[in-house]
């Protein structure tokens, strides 16, 4: 016979293992949650609870009307894609990093300058500074952000500048982060602006120009502007030359990154790229170079070579902005995704120029505000200006002419700023003596050249999202 004390044991243990059980159930569970790379199905439930926590993560706020519904099932074709990778035995994982709302297409279109031609360098010979040389002994591994030669990496697209912030501070023992908008604004000669460029050119400007300002100084701002002749002239950091590396020959660009950062050229069009996370990147990509980075250090993990590649595009992607390519190909001279084709770096061993000091102030544009709406002239200017997407005209007194013009005696303008500013519509009041508005199609009254008959002036001061009367 079963004692009493028997049966409580066994219901005891009964207890327990159910209670393993539901800890593993509930482990399982997280741990899928905090791993949203998992090559197991899911339910709508749980795909949409990842694309939520993946919005709030990366700030994602979609204003189009089933913009979000668009991008929820792009976000879960981009997963299967993840899964699939990362079912495989990889030297690299992807993830949900900020572009997997976007499809590769957008990806690309967005986020990945000009096709670099080769053909398009300036024919410089290149330097025999770092060509291979028997007896020469590189270190296994180089990392320059471990020596204080980089800047926190920045979030400002295919605009590279860092091999002159590194080699500035090895030979001034100064780390000064330098301005990228300045080659974006006042190099579009050579740089194409924000649609890349190659580094020798970028490279050419700064020693035409004797120097290139700073980052603190000539901030950022993600768009192609008019060059601010002020900062321009702000020389913080100099360089004497500009040398290339040998093409196609991982050896002398490893010899090269041994003694500083060098500015590399490499195809990032790819979708496993495009998604990268960690580890060491042996993905598909090609040589169609279209992304200028910097290379700042090369080591070998767990038997895999791999250069250090610095990467704009902010720490939220890949290993904290870095990308780890696999290194020593032996089937392509070219490199991992052409990293060899065009290698190059700057020259400095002098100081920097004097310190300027700050820059006069430019003129500064209110926020939410059309820029020099003010000092418009015409109705026409502001037309022609390019910078307003939608113009209505809200008559005080209209009169009809003709069926295909207007003539508007007195009107306010209601302006919906283009990218770049709020979408905020702001009010501008304005005395029209007399305009002719050309309609381009009965469809389209407002989208609209004007011809000026006598000048607008405006009776309202710009003041942050209002207009003062004057």
């Amino acid at each position: 016979m079963v004692s009493a004390t028997s049966v409580n044991m066994a219901i005891m243990l009964l207890f327990a293992l159910f209670a393993i059980s539901s800890a593993l159930d509930m482990s399982i569970i997280s741990y899928d949650n905090a791993h949203p790379d998992k090559a197991t199905g899911r339910t709508e439930e749980e795909l949409m609870s990842l694309y939520e926590g993946w919005l709030v993560k990366h700030g994602k706020l979609y204003n189009a009307l089933g913009e979000k519904d668009k991008r929820f099932q792009i976000f879960k074709d981009n997963l299967q894609f993840i899964d699939e990778i990362n079912s495989a035995n990889r030297t690299y994982r992807l993830g949900l990093n900020r572009f997997a709302d976007l499809t590769n297409e957008e990806y690309r279109a967005r986020y990945l300058g000009t096709r670099i031609d080769p053909n398009r360098r300036l024919g410089r010979t290149p330097s025999n500074r770092y060509t291979p040389r028997v007896g020469d002994a590189l270190p296994d591994s180089v990392d320059w952000r471990k020596e204080g030669a980089v800047v926190p990496v920045k979030d400002q697209g295919s605009c590279a500048i860092g091999a002159v912030e590194g080699i500035n501070k090895i030979v001034t023992g100064e780390l000064i982060s330098l301005s990228e908008q300045e080659l974006v604004d006042c190099d579009t000669g050579y740089n194409m602006g924000c649609n890349g460029g190659l580094m020798d050119y970028a490279f050419e400007f700064i020693i035409n120009n004797g120097g290139i300002d700073s980052e603190e100084d000539y901030p950022y701002r993600a768009v192609d502007g008019s060059c601010d002749q002020y900062r321009k002239n702000a020389k913080v950091v100099s360089i004497d030359s500009y040398e290339d590396v040998n093409s196609y020959d991982e050896l002398a660009l490893k010899k090269a990154v041994a003694n500083q950062p060098v500015s590399v050229a490499i195809e990032g069009g790819g979708r496993e790229f495009q998604l990268y996370s960690s580890g060491v990147f042996s993905g598909i990509c090609g040589t169609a170079l279209d992304h200028g980075v910097v290379a700042v250090g090369y080591g070998t993990e767990n038997g895999h070579d791999y250069w250090i590649v610095r990467n704009s595009w902010g720490a939220d992607w890949g290993e904290e902005g870095y990308i780890r390519m696999e290194r020593n190909l032996g089937n392509s001279r070219s490199g991992k995704c052409g990293i060899a084709i065009e290698p190059s770096y700057p020259v400095k061993s002098g100081p920097n120029p004097p310190n300027p000091g700050p820059s006069p102030p430019s003129p500064v544009k209110p926020p939410n505000t059309l820029p020099l709406v003010a000092a418009f002239s015409s109705l026409e200017m502001l037309v022609l200006s390019g910078v307003a997407v939608l113009l209505k005209v809200l008559p005080a007194v209209m009169t009809t002419t003709v069926a295909a013009h207007m003539t508007i005696p007195s009107a306010t303008l209601e302006l919906e700023l283009v990218s770049g500013y709020d979408k905020d519509l702001l009010m501008f009041s304005y005395t029209c003596l007399h305009f002719e508005l050309n309609f381009q199609s009965e469809n389209n009254p407002f989208g609209v050249k004007a011809s000026r008959r006598t000048p607008a002036k405006p009776h309202g001061i710009v003041a942050g999202n209002k207009v003062n009367n004057a």
